[in-house]
C-alpha cells in the first residue's frame, strides 16, 4: 500500500537535497515530475534560476540499487560512450542529479518508414560502439540461470497468473535449445533493454539511458532488443538483411569469429529474439499483476507476434508453434477483450 505521506517527506527530502547541491534557496528553483518508469524510480526536471535544466531521479534505496547505473554511467561517459552526464549523487538517499537530455526518446522520431529506417541504422551504429568501447569484464554474467530464469516468467505470469493455462508440450525443449543458442554467441557488454524508449534523441545524436541492468551477454541480444522491440515490425527480408551487415561488421571488428556463417548467426538472431518475447510476454503480465503498472497487457499482441516471427526462423518445435497459434493467441485475444 502506497503511503502519502511517506511519499510527501521523501519529495521534501529530494527538494532540501537539490537546493544544498546548488546552494540556493529550497523555494529558488523549479521541480516538476518528467516521468517514470517500470521501476520504483521517478524523474523530476530542475529548473534552475538562469533558466538552467537538469533531471533529478529519485530511486528509493529500499527498492533501487542505483550503485550500478552510477558506476556504468561513469565508466561509459569515460570510454567515450554517450551517456548522461551525472551532477551529484547521494546513494544512501537514492538521489542523482543528472544531465537533462530534453524529451525526445527515438520512438519519436519514426514519422514515416524512410525515417524510421534511417534512425535504426544510427541505433545499430550506436550499438557497435557499445561492444567495441564497453568491455564487459566487470558486468554481471547473463549466464544460462539467468537465461532461464527470464524464460521462466512466461509459464509463471502469462500462462500461469494471467491466462490460467498449462505449460505446453513442447516448453521444456525450446527453453533448452533458446538458451543454448545464447551461450555459444562471444560475449560482450548488453545494455540488456536496447529499445527505442531507452535511446534518447539530442540535437540529431543518439544517448543511451537506462542500463543499470547491464550485463556480460551474448553478442546480438542488443540487435534484437531493437529490431523486434516496443514499436516497429519488420518482414523477414529486413530483419535478415540487418542481422548480416550486423555480423559482417562484429567479423570486421574481431567480435565475433569469421567462421561464423550467415545461416547460423541468423539462426542465432532468431533464438536470441524468441527468448526475449517470451521473456517480455512474462514481465508485462507480471508489471500488470503484481505491480499494479497499467498500460503493458495492450503491447502483448505486439511481442507475439514478434516472438510468432522468431519461431518462424527456427526449425522444428512445431508442437510448440501449434499451440501458440492455435490456444495461445485465442486465449489472449479473449483475455485482453475480457479486461478491457
Amino acid at each position: 500500500m502506497i503511503d502519502a505521506a511517506s511519499d510527501a517527506s521523501r519529495h521534501e527530502r529530494l527538494i532540501r537535497w537539490a537546493a544544498e547541491c546548488h546552494a540556493l534557496a529550497p523555494d529558488a528553483f523549479e521541480l516538476r515530475l518528467a516521468a517514470g518508469d517500470a521501476s520504483f524510480r521517478d524523474y523530476y526536471r530542475l529548473t534552475l534560476p538562469d533558466g538552467t535544466t537538469r533531471i533529478l531521479m529519485d530511486a528509493p534505496p529500499d527498492q533501487e540499487d542505483s550503485s550500478p547505473f552510477v558506476a556504468i554511467a561513469r565508466r561509459w561517459e569515460a570510454a567515450g560512450l554517450p551517456v548522461p552526464h551525472l551532477y551529484s549523487v547521494d546513494l544512501e538517499a537514492g538521489f542523482i542529479e543528472l544531465e537533462d537530455l530534453g524529451n525526445t526518446p527515438l520512438q519519436h522520431c519514426f514519422d514515416d518508414a524512410a525515417e524510421t529506417l534511417t534512425w535504426h541504422e544510427r541505433a545499430m551504429a550506436l550499438l557497435h560502439d557499445l561492444q567495441n568501447h564497453a568491455g564487459p569484464g566487470t558486468l554481471p554474467r547473463f549466464d544460462a540461470a539467468l537465461l532461464e530464469r527470464e524464460l521462466e516468467l512466461f509459464p509463471e505470469w502469462c500462462l500461469g497468473e494471467w491466462l490460467g493455462l498449462e505449460t505446453p508440450v513442447g516448453w521444456s525443449a525450446l527453453r533448452q535449445a533458446l538458451v543454448a543458442q545464447a551461450l555459444t554467441q562471444p560475449v560482450v557488454t548488453v545494455h540488456r533493454d536496447f529499445d527505442a524508449m531507452n535511446l534518447m534523441v539530442r540535437d540529431d545524436a543518439l544517448v543511451l539511458i537506462d542500463f543499470q541492468d547491464a550485463v556480460a551477454g551474448p553478442l546480438n541480444y542488443d540487435l534484437v532488443s531493437l529490431l523486434r522491440g516496443r514499436y516497429c515490425r519488420f518482414d523477414a527480408p529486413r530483419f535478415a538483411a540487418w542481422v548480416e551487415a550486423f555480423r559482417c561488421r562484429a567479423i570486421a571488428d574481431g567480435r565475433l569469429p569469421s567462421r561464423t556463417t550467415q545461416a547460423d548467426f541468423l539462426a542465432q538472431a532468431n533464438a536470441m529474439a524468441a527468448q526475449r518475447s517470451l521473456k517480455v510476454l512474462g514481465i508485462f503480465c507480471r508489471l500488470t499483476l503484481r505491480d499494479r503498472k497499467p498500460g503493458y497487457l495492450e503491447r502483448l499482441p505486439h511481442f507475439l507476434d514478434h516472438l510468432e516471427d522468431s519461431l518462424a526462423g527456427l526449425e522444428g518445435h512445431d508442437a510448440f508453434k501449434t499451440w501458440l497459434s492455435d490456444t495461445f493467441r485465442p486465449a489472449l485475444v479473449t483475455r485482453l477483450e475480457a479486461s478491457a
